[in-house]
């Protein structure tokens, strides 16, 4: 294996310094769930690997002004765990199926987020939450995470920058989530599809709000703008969720690969948007 540096940065600026210093080459190590393994797997080896180790800025899980910040280096296990994080559903159910309890153990948010892969579970819980993604290179900027996505394995980080954490809006009243995915196998493996609904109602119990986020059928996981307008402002019945989950298989993405058609991907799409806006709306009356 070729040479590579290892740094274990002190501090947020220290940090951004390194990865300026070792350019688009260098990788952050967090977890190291998927990176090791595309190291090991792919033979490919980075110029340095910058250690988040002792940065403990990025851990934790708080509200602060209406908003849950989530600390990039904070694992799946401490996710599932917090009472803090409860309300957000949709992201719990998405950081409940990856891998194994060991996996969870030390996978982080922050890296499951840069990964970038398409199928990443947390992903569409993020979106349809309305989550942001926090920024940091000596300044900070905000960006939504439907945003930060820009192709598989790519995001909007340029070099020097990092990925400090999470913000989700506090869920109002009357609102719901649900994730759900398909895989071959129940544990252990990535989503073929995923998809991810969130419904706000308004005191009528009309759809005040909805979003709906999918994932692993496009280059990026996406919102279902089109689909989500079927609801918003209308009385969530179930003529309306069916038409809303024909759309949003209409707005996928896919391809077709061994693991399944574009048609069957598509068809995947409906089923679960209809479940998990039905699961979403359940939720938002529970909570009336």
């Amino acid at each position: 294996m070729r040479k590579f540096a290892y740094e274990v940065p002190q501090s947020l600026q220290e940090a951004s310094q390194v990865l300026r210093h070792w350019g688009p080459d260098a990788r952050v190590l967090a977890g190291g769930t998927d990176l090791l393994v595309q190291i090991k797997e792919s033979g490919w080896v980075p110029s340095c690997l910058v250690s988040l180790r002792r940065l403990d800025a990025l851990k934790g899980i708080r509200w602060d002004e209406g908003r849950l910040w989530i600390g990039a280096r904070t694992t799946m296990k401490e996710l599932l765990g917090s009472s803090e994080a409860r309300p957000c559903t949709a992201l719990l159910e998405g950081a409940g199926l990856i891998g194994s309890p060991q996996i969870r153990s030390v996978a982080t948010i922050g890296g499951n987020i840069c990964n970038a892969a398409p199928s990443a579970d947390t992903a569409p819980g993020l979106i349809a939450l309305g989550a942001e993604a926090v920024i940091a290179d000596g300044g900070q900027r905000v960006v939504p995470v439907e945003d930060f996505f820009t192709g598989p394995g790519q995001t909007v980080l340029q070099t020097g920058e990092l990925l400090t954490g999470v913000r989700i809006p506090r869920p109002p009243a009357r609102s719901g989530s649900a994730y759900l995915r398909h895989t071959p196998r129940a544990w252990m493996d990535i989503a073929v599809v995923g998809v991810a609904s969130y419904v706000q109602l308004d005191e009528a119990g009309r759809c005040a709000d909805v979003r709906i986020a999918l994932g692993a059928v496009a280059p990026t996981p996406i919102r279902a703008p089109q689909a989500e307008a079927i609801l918003r402002g209308e009385s969530p019945t179930s003529e309306a969720i069916e038409a809303a989950a024909r759309q949003a298989a209409q707005e996928a993405r896919p391809i077709s690969d061994v693991r399944g058609s574009a048609d069957y991907r598509r068809h995947l799409v409906y089923v679960l948007t209809r479940r998990t806006l039905h699961m979403a709306l359940a939720r938002a009356q529970a909570d009336s």
